[in-house]
């Protein structure tokens, strides 16, 4: 049998070979009743191809003591995202079966799963790894809110929903202030989220970049910026609105003060993907994102 490769390689991986069959752990919403449902459903079918080692059901359970080569996360890209937090710095090549809407991460259909997961125990796959960030909110020198990060470190204006400045440094330089809604500081993987809907451009998942993306500035000469993951971006709002937060992955962290400083930087963790034959990436965009080719006339 093969086992998934867990090295903290930056580019697409095969699997190396091992003697015992892959171990997976399954990750749902259990507080959906068709979660628990298709767990049930679906669990006989993963057990046929993989030993299954652990069911959570919560995305909160610590899951440090698992051993385990894989997760499969039933559910949709939230859920994918959720399950990367529940991971933490210890993150296993997730499989996402796709039972929400659009699945952009979670792109395998659950009548899919007998064909596939031969393919998986077999070795016949690569695992590809993605940039995480991590978000600290700095308050008299001490973190005051900390959190890794797969899609996007956001500052809301937040009530009462006028206007806000906020201050980009990129590695101690002043880059610029935007006058805004909001800011948005994307991976990748979030380019295609928060991101993209605010007029941010989409990164080839396996660029080492970040997108900064303000929303909806009120400088027409404002316009997203992509710059290394190796940067350090330091967010500061000198006039912060009684409701105006830092928000990670659309989780609400807490609200920030004028003496505030966000951080972002790289993070030791990478999320890894686990990509079967017929996933190409291309085709995930133009499948998942309606990209229908020419505009036709009637």
């Amino acid at each position: 049998m093969k086992r998934v490769d867990q090295s903290a390689s930056k580019t697409p991986s095969t699997v190396s070979s091992n003697v015992h069959p892959l171990r997976a752990v399954i990750l749902a919403d259990g507080s959906r009743l068709e979660m628990r449902e298709a767990v049930d459903r679906l669990r006989p079918i993963i057990e046929r191809h993989l030993t299954v080692v652990g069911v959570s059901l919560d995305f909160v359970s610590n899951l440090s003591l698992t051993e385990a080569d894989l997760a499969i996360v039933l559910g949709g890209d939230g859920s994918i995202l959720r399950a990367a937090h529940q991971m933490g710095f210890r993150q296993w090549p997730v499989l996402g079966v796709n039972l929400g809407r659009l699945g952009f991460l979670a792109a395998l259909q659950p009548e899919q799963l007998d064909e596939v997961l031969p393919a998986i125990a077999a070795g016949r796959h690569r695992v590809v790894e993605h940039l995480m960030i991590e978000c600290t909110a700095m308050r008299a020198g001490k973190p005051q809110y900390h959190a890794l990060c797969l899609n996007e470190a956001t500052v809301l204006a937040g009530p009462p929903f006028s206007m806000l400045d906020i201050e980009l440094y990129v590695d101690g330089e002043l880059v610029t202030t935007y006058s805004c809604d909001g800011l948005i500081v994307s991976t990748p993987v979030g380019s295609t989220a928060h991101s993209l809907s605010a007029g941010g451009p989409i990164l080839r998942k396996d660029v080492q970049a970040l997108v900064i993306v303000p929303i909806c500035p009120h400088t027409l000469t404002h316009r997203p910026v992509v710059d290394s993951a190796d940067r350090l971006i330091e967010l500061v709002v000198p006039r912060p609105h009684e409701g105006t937060s830092l928000v990670v992955d659309g989780r609400v962290l807490g609200t920030l003060r004028p003496e505030d400083r966000v951080r972002i930087v790289r993070s030791d963790a990478s999320f890894q993907m686990i990509e079967v034959s017929g996933q190409g990436y291309y085709r995930t965009l133009r499948e998942k994102l309606g990209w229908g080719g020419q505009i036709r006339l009637k």
